[in-house]
């Protein structure tokens, strides 16, 4: 017997849930607008206090979590999250 596969919900750059058979790779938090690792030692305390989980969105790939608008978590990804405030510092756009 087959089971059924397991289908997984990240956001697009518009900021809109889907339907996807591949895990996230990234994961985010839709209220703060902060994109991490799934490993995160931030995300993870947040999670394990009880917040978070709420509002937790999965991303395919980093590009798609910032063409959403989201920024990179300063725990997890300190040279991304130094270079994007530096970039939004000089008033430039800032790419993944």
């Amino acid at each position: 017997m087959n089971r059924p596969e397991k289908v997984y919900r990240l956001t697009c750059a518009d900021s809109r849930p889907y339907p996807s058979p591949s895990k996230g790779r990234w994961g985010g938090h839709r209220r703060t607008k902060i994109y991490g690792r799934l490993d995160c030692p931030a995300a993870l305390r947040a999670i394990a206090r009880g917040h978070y989980v709420k509002y937790r969105v999965f991303f395919a790939d980093e590009a798609t979590a910032v063409a959403a608008g989201f920024r990179p978590c300063a725990t997890c990804c300190p040279d991304r999250y130094r270079q994007w405030k530096t970039a939004r510092q000089n008033g430039e756009s800032w790419k993944a």
